[in-house]
């Protein structure tokens, strides 16, 4: 069946002009876009919705979550309020809660925030492991993640648990719980940082998961100035995630792994590493905002994401991510909108064409791409950062069917 979306005021297409569209329409066949054009030019559809001016853009793309826990941090949020410095050992409280839920209550929670996550324009997410550290429950919250969400990231390299030698957990995550969450997972993860893992055991967890078949991505440079982004660069992962604290170095690097890629999301060649900042968690943490406007100014893709977590970022809301990027980051709304779409499509290599697997293009609107499109209460998208915090999402369609 096919449905016809029109009257929309502002068209952001995120394609790969860029365009902005006035008075625009856009045609759903099945899960994929058929049409985008002038409103007076639209083909007849099976279904019609009138958007009734507002403006429309891609859904939010978002690429970095960690959805699968039990528990709660308040404690430690208020501690931080109050002035103690954010340290990666607090993710042993979720650990400790998400091990001790069972497996239907660990999938209720994960379905809840997904649901959560669309109602305000999210339509595409990745989610990763990192709240089990033993094999079996690694391969758990893979298996429930696998069930639910568009792509997963084996992060077991999440920090090192009590008790353990970092060098023989290192192993652990290398041999056995690799293997155990293999069949669930298209992406691996590691926390190199102070904390968590050194730049050597990251570098042995990375080569074991690229042997393996998995796509790679970092957190890197977020608590100071670390390997994270040198290690990302090195082993061509697809993202290094926070990028807070960077040197001349780091953004020269990252600038070179986009050497030859065009702009839009419909650029030819190989992508490099995507600079995913996450502003929500700075807000939380009181990190440094990265520095994205030295980033895009050296030619790097940038992505946002929420970094859904119970301990440093807990939102869902990708608008509230682009509201702080462009007051707290000095990004125009153009630019937040599209490392929200297009920079996190690039950040999961689903930017473009149809995947080896089939999977349709995520991030932009243009036809053969997935169908997946938001209306906002509001006639353009500078409204996300004009109004800040305010539920403008009026309808938001994911592959072709309407979920808000």
């Amino acid at each position: 069946m096919s449905q016809l979306i029109t009257n929309i005021g502002e068209l952001m297409t995120q394609d790969g002009e860029a365009a902005v569209l006035r008075n625009a329409a856009v045609v759903l066949e099945g899960e994929r876009i058929s049409w985008i054009g002038p409103a007076a030019q639209a083909p007849a559809a099976d279904e019609a919705y009138d958007a009734g001016g507002r403006a429309g853009l891609p859904g939010w793309v978002d690429s970095h979550t960690h959805l699968v826990f039990a528990g709660d941090r308040t404690a430690e949020f208020e501690a931080r309020m109050a002035g103690e410095s954010y340290a990666a050992g607090g993710i042993a409280v979720t650990v400790e809660a998400t091990r001790a839920a069972g497996d239907y209550d660990l999938t209720r929670l994960l379905l809840g925030r997904i649901a959560e996550a669309a109602a305000g324009g999210t339509t595409y997410l990745e989610t990763k492991t990192g709240y089990g550290l033993d094999v079996g429950q690694e391969a758990r919250s893979a298996r429930i993640a696998a069930g639910a969400v568009d792509e997963v990231t084996f992060l077991g390299a999440h920090l090192v648990p009590a008790g353990w030698d970092p060098d023989e957990y290192t192993d652990l995550v290398c041999g056995p719980m690799l293997d155990a969450v293999r069949p669930y997972v298209r992406w691996a993860d590691v926390f190199c940082e102070t904390g968590a893992f050194t730049a050597e055991q990251a570098r042995r967890i990375l080569s074991a998961c690229a042997e393996a078949g998995l796509g790679l991505r970092v957190h890197g440079n977020q608590l100071g100035p670390g390997d994270g982004v040198a290690l990302a660069v090195e082993f061509g992962a697809a993202s290094v995630d926070h990028a807070n604290h960077l040197t001349d170095d780091d953004v020269d690097a990252l600038a070179g792994t986009w050497a030859g890629f065009g702009a839009g999301s419909g650029a030819q060649g190989m992508p490099g590493t995507v600079a995913t900042c996450l502003p929500a968690c700075d807000l939380s943490t009181r990190q440094p905002f990265p520095p994205a406007r030295r980033l895009l100014d050296a030619g790097v893709q940038l992505a946002i994401a929420s970094n859904c977590n119970p301990g440093t970022s807990y939102t869902t809301s990708m608008g509230f991510c682009v509201a702080t990027a462009v007051l707290q980051m000095g990004l125009t709304i153009s630019e937040a909108v599209r490392a929200a779409t297009v920079g996190g499509a690039l950040a999961l290599r689903r930017h473009t064409g149809e995947d080896v697997d089939g999977r349709r293009a995520v991030g932009s609107l243009a036809v053969g791409h997935r169908a997946d499109l938001q209306l906002l209460d509001a006639p353009s998208a500078t409204h996300l950062a004009y109004r800040p915090g305010m539920p403008l999402v009026h309808a938001v369609w994911r592959a072709g069917k309407r979920v808000r």
